[in-house]
C-alpha cells in the first residue's frame, strides 16, 4: 500500500487517479472480448448551476496533457494486483495495462467558448476500455476549471473592461492542485493576475498581490506605528498597494495623504462599508488606485457599483474558487457504430456522436442546433466541436492564455444580455435536430 505521507499527486500517478469501477469495467470488457470495440463518450452538463445562464468551457489543455501521458508502470500494476480485487480478471487485462496508451481521437469545444446545457464540451472516440478509463480525470479537470472560468467571466462582465481583477483564492481552493487550476482558469477567462506564485510562474505570468494585516500588526506591536509598516514596505516595494484597513481606514488614508516620503500608488480595503470607505479614501487620495477584497463575488461587485463605490479593482478569492459545482457527466453515445442512449428518469441522454452547430448574426448567438456529427452544416452555422487530438497525438500546440482570454471575451459578448444576467438569467434554448429525434425512437 502507498503510505499516507506520500499522498501527493505526480504526473506519473495520473493513470491511477480514477474511480475503481473504470478499472473493473475495463477488465470486464477485456474478459468479454469487447475492450477494443470503437466507442464514443461525450462530456456535457445536463443543467446549469443556479443563476448561471451559460458556461465557459475550460480545462482542455490539462485534459490533453493527461491523455498524451497516460500509462501504467510495473509498480502500479503490482499495487493493483496486490489489492486482490482483480483476482478473477483475465491475464490479458494486465497485458493491456502494461502496454496500453491512449490512442483515440478527441473532439472538443475550444477553451473560452460559451456553451449551454446538453451541449458536448468534449467527445472521446477510442477503444472502449480507453474511453472508459479516462472518464474520472476528464470530469475532474473540466468540471472544476469550467466552473472557475464561468465565474471569472461573469465577474469580468460585471466589473467592466477596465477594472483590475486579481485571483486570491489559493488558500481557499479545495486542494493545492485545485489552486493551480483555479488560477489558470480565472486568468484564461479574463482576470489580470493571480497571487499564486507557482501558478503565475508556470503560466509565464507575473504574480500579483498586496500585503497582509500581519505586517502592519507586527510593526505596530514593535514600533507602535502603523505608518512604520507603510514606510518599510514602500522602501522595498515602492509601487506596491498598501493595505490600510487594519485599524482605522480613514485615519490611515489621511496620514498617507500628508506624507511626502511615501508616494502611494494604490491602497487596498478588505473590510467595513466598502462604499463609504472607498468614497472617503478617494476624497483624501484622489490620484491613487483603490483596490477592494473580502468575500467578493459578481453579486457583491454589482452591488458596490450600483451604490456608487469608488473602486478600481477587485481581489476575488473564496467565492471564486468554491461554489455550486458544474455537474458535468460523461456518457456513452455510440459503441461499434451503434448509437446508445440512457433512458433513466430525468437523466435521458441523446444518442449518437453529436456536433453543436452555432449561428451568430449581428454579433449575437441566434441559435445553437444540436445535431449528429454526420449531419451537413448549414451555410450560416459554425461547428463548435473541433478535432484536437488524433490517434493519441495533439493536432496543434497548446494555446496561449492571451488567446483563450480573448476568445472568452469575444464569446461572452455574443451571448444575449438576458442570458448574461447574474440573477434569474433567461436560459438559452437549443434546438435538437430531427436526426437526433429520429434516433431516439
Amino acid at each position: 500500500m502507498i503510505p499516507e505521507k506520500e499522498l501527493i499527486i505526480a504526473p506519473q500517478d495520473y493513470s491511477l487517479l480514477t474511480d475503481l469501477y473504470q478499472l473493473t469495467m475495463s477488465a470486464c470488457y477485456v474478459g468479454e472480448g469487447i475492450a477494443d470495440k470503437p466507442a464514443s463518450f461525450e462530456l456535457f452538463v445536463r443543467r446549469l448551476p443556479k443563476n448561471f445562464g451559460y458556461l465557459i468551457a475550460m480545462g482542455l489543455e490539462p485534459a490533453l496533457e493527461y491523455l498524451e501521458n497516460l500509462s501504467f508502470s510495473e509498480q502500479q500494476i503490482a499495487a493493483l494486483q496486490k489489492t486482490g480485487i482483480f483476482a478473477n480478471a483475465p491475464a490479458k487485462f494486465w497485458d493491456l495495462l502494461a502496454s496500453g496508451r491512449f490512442t483515440g481521437d478527441v473532439y472538443a469545444v475550444p477553451e473560452g467558448t460559451a456553451i449551454f446545457a446538453n451541449e458536448p464540451i468534449l467527445r472521446i472516440e477510442a477503444p472502449l476500455w480507453q474511453a472508459q478509463l479516462v472518464e474520472t480525470y476528464l470530469l475532474n479537470t473540466i468540471n472544476y476549471q469550467t466552473l472557475i472560468a464561468t465565474k471569472a467571466a461573469r465577474i469580468r462582465d460585471i466589473a467592466g473592461k477596465t477594472a483590475k481583477l486579481l485571483e486570491f483564492g489559493t488558500r481557499r481552493a479545495f486542494s493545492p492542485q485545485a489552486s493551480l487550476w483555479a488560477a489558470r482558469a480565472s486568468l484564461a477567462a479574463g482576470f489580470d493576475g493571480t497571487s499564486n506564485v507557482l501558478a503565475a510562474l508556470q503560466l509565464g505570468q507575473k504574480p500579483q498581490g498586496t500585503m497582509a494585516h500581519s505586517l502592519v500588526m507586527a510593526f505596530k506591536g514593535l514600533s507602535g506605528s502603523e505608518d512604520e509598516a507603510f514606510k518599510a514596505f514602500h522602501t522595498y516595494f515602492p509601487t506596491a498597494t498598501l493595505l490600510i484597513d487594519t485599524y482605522d481606514t480613514v485615519a490611515a488614508a489621511e496620514r498617507l495623504s500628508q506624507q511626502e516620503a511615501i508616494e502611494v500608488t494604490g491602497v487596498r480595503l478588505d473590510s467595513g462599508d466598502l462604499v463609504t470607505l472607498s468614497q472617503k479614501v478617494r476624497s483624501l487620495l484622489p490620484k491613487i488606485n483603490i483596490f477592494a477584497s473580502g468575500d467578493l463575488d459578481e453579486w457583491e461587485i454589482e452591488r458596490l457599483q450600483k451604490a456608487g463605490a469608488s473602486i478600481d479593482g477587485y481581489g476575488v478569492g473564496t467565492k471564486l474558487v468554491t461554489g455550486t459545482p458544474v455537474n458535468g457527466v460523461y456518457k456513452l453515445v455510440e459503441i461499434d457504430g451503434i448509437p446508445t442512449m440512457k433512458k433513466s428518469s430525468s437523466k435521458v441522454t441523446y444518442p449518437g456522436r453529436k456536433q453543436v452547430f452555432r449561428t451568430i448574426s449581428d454579433g449575437l448567438i441566434q441559435q445553437d442546433r444540436l445535431g449528429l456529427a454526420t449531419e451537413d452544416m448549414r451555410e450560416t452555422e459554425i461547428p463548435l466541436l473541433q478535432l484536437v487530438m488524433k490517434q493519441g497525438k495533439r493536432i496543434d500546440s497548446a494555446e496561449t492564455l492571451d488567446n483563450i482570454r480573448q476568445r472568452t471575451r469575444n464569446s461572452v459578448a455574443t451571448i444575449p444580455k438576458e442570458t448574461r444576467n447574474i440573477s434569474n438569467p433567461n436560459l438559452f434554448s437549443i434546438k435538437v435536430s430531427d436526426a437526433i429525434k429520429e434516433a431516439m425512437i
